[in-house]
């Protein structure tokens, strides 16, 4: 019995001439006016817009947070068995013996700078650090914060949000994509990865949704990065000049103030738009190799003057943690505590004070001892039995406030980057098997990642274990930890040389990412051309810049990135969605394309 030919005719109606020739009208003229609207209520009603986003951001946390958990390891161990069998790991694509476009190095060095760049350079100490002090484990009471016991779990967390599971969600786009686009022939877009399950519907308003969907999430996911990125960008400005024009000096510790983010931003994406001007093969390219060079002499200072020791025994124990806990990790979610289940929990005595109990025993980012030490009155007279019980009751409260904080809004950006980076990672690997392209976009990336965490992050642990720091790293801003890590491990000229270093870094990684970033959103708009007119680069540049912009104007003074974090949330959700279909769509393609080959061979054997 013969296969039917899988479904390739995808065709996405173009403008014939005018400002958007070449273009699909729908996608362009749909996803500028939700990033105008945006702006423009963001401009205008700036308190409204971050309330309201705030709001909605947490009601949809509470609703979907299992969702986005389960989802995520179901596309891990999706490409695992995807990669493992022979079947499908050994396909190419691409057409027969054709070879890839980049070198191992190239390939690696983009791959790495596109995916999480900004994201080490942000938190290769502060993630460490900040889950050393507050993780699930923590929040159960059986370790205390920011002692030798929490380490393990602290760095179990770590390397789920900045591991396996990350880059999963990565490739599970970008292998829908690649291998439409180069063993079939598509348009390297994102509806081309619905074509086995809705065929032709694709080719109408659904596949317009589609590619919006996916053009909205890449710049609210961009748009995240690009915010921490700038912000740690004025940090090592600051560090090197001390001009306090650029911070918010009213708080503990000097922080990024709004002048000074907007001042970055605007610098950075003119940078990126002459970058995202000149293409793939030359700008992203060697900003790419330069980002790899500049990053391997970071960690080799980190390596030469910090606490390297300390940092592989880490590595080590908590590689096999990981994966150990990986299975309960991909799959243990949690939903909001039901109204009135801690009051009905409390032991009798503590039962007339739930009020007053309430707010310490659910907050997800205390520990037991911080919920002690924050009772007055006759809550702080209840034996330690009868507290100890209150605090197990706000454990479901905790632990579902922690996950929704921490490891969702990690998924949710990952999520929300995925069509920029699915599509980049495409976009450079052609030629190379699907067996290649999981091993070398999921785990070699993932180990790397978990060598900086360690090392970056190991020793800024060890500095405040030892006593050295004093509390100097803790108590500063995430995007300022690298810098005082680095003031506390060395000093001198020395320290100034590695400051600027650092802060180039930043620079080049913010317009990789920003440039890469434009580069996919004109494909998506242009139905999958890979070479796009620069007048819509441009656009696209200015367009990021002003969401950036307004939402970090929008924000209170004290937390500049709330309205980013709630808009990417908020906007990850629906193409969450979408990816759940690209891997059922991507197993009957696999599926499908077995049973041709098989009916080929057949076909092509003599008869006896």
């Amino acid at each position: 019995m013969s296969i039917k030919p899988p479904f390739t005719e995808l065709h996405i109606p173009k403008a014939p001439s005018g400002f958007y020739e070449g273009n699909s009208l729908p996608i362009a003229l749909i996803s500028k006016g939700i990033m105008v609207a945006l702006v423009i209520w963001a401009l205008v009603f700036p308190a409204n817009a971050n309330s309201t986003l705030g709001s909605l951001n947490w009601r949809l946390l509470e609703g979907f947070n299992s969702f986005y958990i389960i989802i995520v390891g179901m596309f891990l161990f999706f490409l695992a068995i995807v990669a493992i069998l022979p079947s499908t790991g050994k396909r190419v694509m691409g057409l027969p013996g054709e070879k890839p476009e980049f070198s191992n190095f190239s390939w690696f060095s983009m791959m790495f700078g596109a995916g999480l760049g900004v994201g080490l350079m942000v938190f290769a100490t502060a993630e460490p650090l900040g889950l050393w002090g507050s993780n699930p484990v923590i929040l159960t009471g059986d370790v205390a914060p920011n002692t030798p016991e929490s380490l393990q779990s602290g760095y179990r967390y770590t390397f789920l949000h900045y591991g396996f599971h990350a880059w999963a969600i990565y490739v599970m786009t970008g292998l829908s994509l690649a291998y439409y686009a180069y063993t079939r022939d598509m348009p390297l877009t994102i509806r081309s990865a619905l074509t086995p399950l809705f065929g032709k519907f694709v080719n109408g308003f659904f596949g317009h949704i589609v590619d919006v969907l996916g053009v909205v999430a890449t710049i609210l996911g961009v748009s995240v990065t690009i915010g921490f990125g700038v912000s740690q960008f004025i940090d090592g400005l600051y560090a090197i000049t001390g001009m306090e024009w650029m911070m918010d000096m009213s708080g503990d510790a000097p922080a990024p103030g709004k002048v000074g983010l907007v001042t970055g931003l605007v610098c950075i994406m003119g940078l990126s738009i002459i970058s995202a001007v000149s293409g793939v093969g030359r700008g992203v390219k060697y900003l790419s190799n330069l980002n790899l060079v500049l990053s391997l002499i970071l960690l080799l200072t980190f390596i030469v003057f910090g606490s390297f020791f300390f940092a592989m025994s880490t590595y080590g124990a908590a590689l096999v943690d990981y994966l150990l806990h990986i299975v309960q990790l991909s799959f243990g979610a949690y939903g909001p505590q039901p109204a009135g289940d801690f009051a009905a929990n409390l032991p009798e005595a503590a039962a007339p004070l739930a009020d007053s109990l309430k707010g310490g025993a659910t907050n997800a980012w205390g520990s037991y001892g911080g919920f002690v030490s924050g009772l007055e009155g006759d809550a702080a007279a209840l034996p330690a039995d009868v507290l100890r019980e209150v605090y197990a009751a706000g454990e479901p409260a905790r632990q579902f406030g922690w996950q929704a904080g921490w490891t969702t809004f990690y998924w949710a950006w990952w999520i929300a980057f995925s069509p920029f980076v699915g599509l980049f990672l495409a976009r450079i690997s052609k030629g190379r098997s699907v067996r290649e392209f999981i091993i070398g976009c999921v785990f070699a990336p993932a180990l790397v990642c978990f060598a900086w965490m360690t090392i970056l992050g190991g020793t800024a642990i060890d500095l405040e274990l030892s006593g050295a720091a004093e509390g100097a790293i803790i108590g500063a801003s995430n995007t300022s930890k690298l810098f005082v890590t680095l003031g506390e491990m060395i000093s001198g000229p020395f320290l100034s040389i590695i400051t600027v270093m650092c802060v180039v870094l930043i620079l080049t990684f913010l317009v990789t990412s920003a440039d890469s970033g434009i580069l996919v959103m004109n494909t998506i708009m242009s139905g999958g051309e890979q070479e796009t007119g620069i007048k819509h680069r441009i656009v696209w540049g200015v367009v990021l810049t002003a969401v950036i912009g307004t939402l970090l104007l929008a924000a209170g003074e004290n937390n500049p990135m709330d309205a980013l974090k709630n808009a990417m949330i908020i906007g990850a959700l629906p193409f969450t969605a979408v990816m759940g279909l690209m891997m059922a769509s991507l197993t009957k393609a696999l599926y499908r394309d077995g049973l041709r080959d098989k009916h080929a061979s057949t076909q092509a054997e003599p008869a006896e």
